[in-house]
């Protein structure tokens, strides 16, 4: 495999950065960390690989792109542990969110992780599952009656700077802003009992490499019961079998 377009975050990953069948030929990090490498790297690779003339000289060369495989699931079960492995991120990342994952343990018996993700939602799908802080809460709330015989608490993942306090009624923690955050942050969620947050494949990925029960949210009025987690599959497919969409 030849990743050409890749994001910074590459290097939280050695074992994917140097895995032996995975080759990165444009990954110059002398030229990346200069001046404004990184921005020129991203603007260059974008065009060749988003482009027909290049995907004709690709095909002519005999290479597939990978999003056009993302149906292809048939070795994902079996391969699992060494999917697992190359996309453990480094120890300094895996530390701090055992860390985390301890200290919530520790005063609950249920770790639930609440994906919070603004921003661009406010426009995305017209804004369909864009949520209104309190309304998170509201639906904390309501997960925290399901599981009502066990101690919950909420590890919170966001890119947007809120205290958790606001989540009155809710024990809850998250990571400041740090190196790495969205990477730290992913790989927490990942390590959580359950996930909760709107349609992306951020939460998917959490749900799928954990193997962690998600539920999406779908309405901010959304009832919860224990069938509403269930773990990604793979890209489409939740275990219980259902779809979901491709947008």
């Amino acid at each position: 495999m030849v990743i050409i377009f890749y994001d910074w975050t590459i290097e939280d990953f050695p074992h994917l950065l140097h895995c032996p069948f995975v080759y990165f030929p444009l990954y110059q990090k002398w030229y990346l960390e200069r001046g404004n490498g990184w921005n020129n790297y991203k603007g260059l690779t974008w065009k060749v690989t988003h482009n027909k003339t290049w995907d004709k000289i690709f095909h002519f060369f005999g290479c597939t792109k990978g999003w056009q495989t993302r149906t292809d699931t048939r070795y994902l079960q079996q391969t699992m542990p060494e999917l697992q492995r190359i996309f453990r991120p480094k120890d300094e990342i895996m530390l701090r969110a055992q860390k985390m994952m301890d200290e919530l343990r520790g005063v609950s018996d249920l770790v639930v992780g609440v994906h919070i993700r603004r921003g661009d939602y406010a426009t995305w799908n017209d804004g369909r599952f864009f949520y209104e802080l309190e309304d998170y809460h509201q639906m904390m709330l309501r997960v925290q009656r399901l599981y009502c015989d066990r101690r919950v608490s909420f590890f919170i993942s966001s890119n947007e700077d809120f205290p958790t306090d606001i989540f009155e009624g809710c024990l809850c923690s998250r990571f400041g802003k740090e190196p790495s955050g969205a990477i730290l942050d992913l790989y927490t969620l990942s390590l959580c009992d359950r996930i909760m947050g709107p349609f992306s494949s951020y939460s998917r990925w959490a749900s799928f490499i954990g193997e962690v029960p998600l539920c999406f949210l779908e309405s901010k009025d959304q009832a919860f019961t224990e069938s509403s987690f269930s773990k990604i599959v793979d890209f489409f497919h939740f275990e219980g079998g259902r779809e979901i969409y491709d947008w």
